[in-house]
């Protein structure tokens, strides 16, 4: 039997390899031309550590010098002493490049639908079904997209899961004068051939041991989307998930009917809908999303929180963490910027 291992690195890239039952992470990593760091291949330097952010393993002999009790239980593995059990992902604190490793995946899909889902919003799919290999991401992880017609590339995350059809979803935010939002209004034509990279980001979603509180705003909606349908098959083993999902206008509301799915879906789902400037017929939660967090009851047990969206809300909710007393809890996050960046380490509203 092999396991598919995700393999994450610092500068935002993941690769995936397959590694056999008996087979260390450092000689399937090799295998496959993935040459991690390394010195001794005994368990003692500690040059190939990484860490598992999901998954099973078991490691050999490790030295006390190169991973400390505290390094074990915070899941810090060195990769030549690694026996992987399950899938899983493992990342590595430096960048792709020292290892070789390439450049991600780079395929052509076709644009099968557009809808316009809210007044500044639309969802794209894309049928990537031609590529032989299924296309692997984790849930979170984003896309760079080609426009065509253009030599313009816009990030987005994935809406959906990873898929064996490699049928393909994105979230887009219609901006008044946009490279994208532009061919999504006049210029599209079903059929169209896109080019895509992929898989791109470290915001993804990691093992789930504790109650999960997701905050989106605007079309950082479409990472979470992503990880509930990746969660989906872990329905008996999940925890309380919240989300809450902020926007200007009641307007810029989308996908609800999907969310109300996975409310009847998930055992333990509460979906909090947050309006900035509402008019007078909404009866939900009005402001902004920080100041509808629960301090009381965040201060009862661990948790793990997810922020995409953009800078200000994301600012402000740690902002919000960090003055209160809450003090057990993990956080992830990304920073959505203006689509006239090329930085590629976040996803582009």
């Amino acid at each position: 039997m092999s396991h598919s291992v995700a393999l994450n690195f610092a500068d935002g890239k993941t690769f995936f390899i397959s590694i056999n039952d008996d087979e260390l992470l450092l000689d399937a990593a090799f295998r496959q031309g993935i040459k991690l760091p390394l010195d001794c291949r005994e368990g003692v330097c500690g040059t190939c550590q990484g860490q598992c952010e999901s998954g099973r393993y078991e490691q050999e002999y490790v030295d006390e010098d190169a991973l400390s009790e505290l390094d074990l239980e915070e899941r810090k593995v060195l990769a030549c002493q690694t026996r992987v059990q399950s899938d899983a992902s493992f990342y590595f604190d430096h960048d792709s490049s020292i290892c070789g490793a390439g450049d991600p995946v780079a395929i052509e899909a076709i644009l099968t639908r557009v809808d316009v889902v809210s007044e500044t919003t639309a969802v794209m799919y894309l049928d990537a079904s031609h590529f032989k290999n299924q296309l692997k991401y984790l849930p979170g992880q984003y896309a760079r997209l080609k426009i065509p017609g253009t030599d313009s590339w816009r990030s987005y995350s994935f809406a959906n899961s990873s898929n064996k059809n490699n049928e393909l979803q994105f979230l887009i935010r219609l901006l008044p004068n946009g490279v994208m939002s532009n061919y999504l209004r006049d210029d599209y034509k079903i059929g169209d051939k896109i080019e895509l990279e992929a898989p791109l980001g470290s915001f993804y979603l990691r093992e789930v041991e504790n109650p999960l509180i997701f905050v989106a705003g605007g079309t950082g909606l479409s990472a979470f989307l992503g990880m509930l349908d990746d969660l989906k098959s872990k329905k008996d083993q999940l925890p309380a998930i919240k989300l809450f999902y902020g926007v200007n206008k009641q307007a810029d509301l989308c996908e609800e009917a999907r969310l109300k799915e996975y409310e009847q879906f998930f055992n333990q789902f509460e979906y909090h809908p947050v309006i900035g400037q509402a008019t007078e017929g909404w009866s939900g939660k009005v402001g902004f999303i920080h100041q509808h967090l629960d301090e009381m009851e965040l201060k009862k047990q661990p948790f793990d929180m997810y922020l995409c969206g953009p800078p200000p809300m994301i600012d402000a909710v740690k902002t919000w963490l960090s003055e209160s007393s809450v003090s057990d809890y993990r956080i992830y996050s990304e920073k959505f910027l203006q689509s006239n960046t090329t930085k590629p380490a976040s996803a582009i509203a």
